[in-house]
């Protein structure tokens, strides 16, 4: 009985001391390996060795063996805040309220720097959601008093003036989370808070305003009625003035156009005549050249003529020198002449011609020759005659 319980008791034990040594191996252990440790989309990973940043590193799986290895992992999704302040001071004494909202980004893998540079002062706003929520809301509701505080009441709540407000906190904001490493962005005031007082005075401010807006309205309206009806008339004078001034200038157009036919006309008139006179130039000196040429063809026919006149006398002078000198021939032998008479008459009759002596006064009949009827006178000359 005594052995069993004895020799149970050291299995126990044994079992016990395994185990914690199991569990401190394992958790030494862990500080020498890092095994298939993943980095989501939206995290950036940072490795470590024996406390030291040896990198950043993106999305993936990662594994390491070493002294002190270690991969913590950083989210870099955007992380809301939202900060709310009844009591901010205006420029010009007045109390608001305001309400900022945004996203808060932590340093990404293009930003391996920030990390480093920013890693060992500000871990604990990198890795806890919170405390970073807490550290920008801190530092929004010290840019707001800054931007708030340094405008009047309207430039803080009137129109535009709040897009100027939300820049001015924007960049505050921005350059205080700067020095944390961390980014801000999409900054908006959607809310600005007045107290019941503050709103009452502002209704009475705006109502005072909208009634004194409304009189300025209505003297401008009627500034603008009385205008528009000046303007009217005005317009009707200018209008008839105007019709006056087109029909006088019309009618001066007309005047004008008038006289220019007019112009026209006369010089139509005069180019007509002149060539009308050009015509009767042209006209009179063709006569004159024809006339011209006439007499000059006058004086060729003369000289023509008188040429013929000598050359025909030239000649007449040359068929009468035969004539003169037989003239003059006759002249001076006269039986020489009767003897060419005669033999001009002898010469002037032919064998058939009939000569009929009749008495002077008698008329001579005529003989038709037929049978029985003989010539009563030979004409034709013996050959003894011609021979002398």
């Amino acid at each position: 009985m005594k052995s069993r319980v004895a020799s149970g008791i050291p299995l126990f034990l044994t079992i016990i001391v395994v185990i914690i040594i199991a569990v401190v191996l394992l958790v030494f252990s862990s500080q020498f390996y890092y095994l298939f440790e993943r980095v989501e989309e939206q995290e950036v990973g940072v490795q470590f060795e024996s406390g030291r940043i040896v990198d950043i590193v993106g999305p993936g799986v990662y594994s390491d063996f070493g002294l002190y290895v270690e991969l913590r992992k950083i989210s870099s999704q955007a992380i809301p805040f939202s900060i709310e302040d009844q009591e901010i001071i205006t420029k010009d004494k007045q109390r608001i309220g305001l309400v900022v909202s945004g996203d808060i980004f932590r340093p990404n893998i293009a930003q391996k720097d920030i990390l480093q540079e920013k890693w060992a002062e500000y871990r604990n706003i990198f890795l806890d959601d919170t405390l970073a929520q807490s550290r920008v809301q801190a530092l929004a509701q010290q840019a707001m008093k800054v931007c708030v505080g340094d405008r009047n009441f309207d430039d803080n709540v009137v129109g535009t003036a709040r897009d100027e407000l939300r820049n001015c906190i924007d960049t505050e904001v921005s350059d205080l989370a700067a020095n944390f490493g961390l980014q801000i962005e999409n900054v908006v005031v959607p809310n600005v808070i007045l107290s019941p007082e503050v709103q009452t005075a502002l209704d009475a401010i705006v109502q005072s305003r909208l009634e004194t807006e409304k009189a300025a309205q209505d003297k401008l309206r009627a500034n603008a009625q009385a205008s528009a009806e000046q303007a009217r008339q005005e317009g009707e004078i200018r209008v008839e003035q105007s019709r006056i001034q087109e029909e006088t200038k019309q009618q001066t157009i007309l005047a004008q156009l008038e006289q220019e036919k007019i112009l026209a006309q006369k010089a139509v008139i005069e180019a007509q005549k002149a060539n009308e006179l050009a015509q009767v130039e042209a006209q009179q000196a063709i006569i004159e050249a024809q006339k011209a040429n006439e007499l000059i063809a006058a004086q060729k026919d003369l000289e023509i003529n008188q040429a013929i006149a000598a050359a025909a006398a030239e000649k007449a002078k040359a068929d009468l020198a035969n004539q003169l000198v037989l003239a003059e021939l006759y002249g001076d032998n006269p039986d020489y002449l009767e003897l060419q008479k005669v033999q001009a008459n002898a010469n002037a009759l032919q064998s058939t011609d009939k000569i009929i002596f009749t008495p002077e006064g008698t008329i001579p009949n005529l003989v038709i020759p037929g049978p029985g009827i003989v010539p009563t006178v030979d004409t034709t000359p013996s050959p003894a005659a011609a021979g002398n």
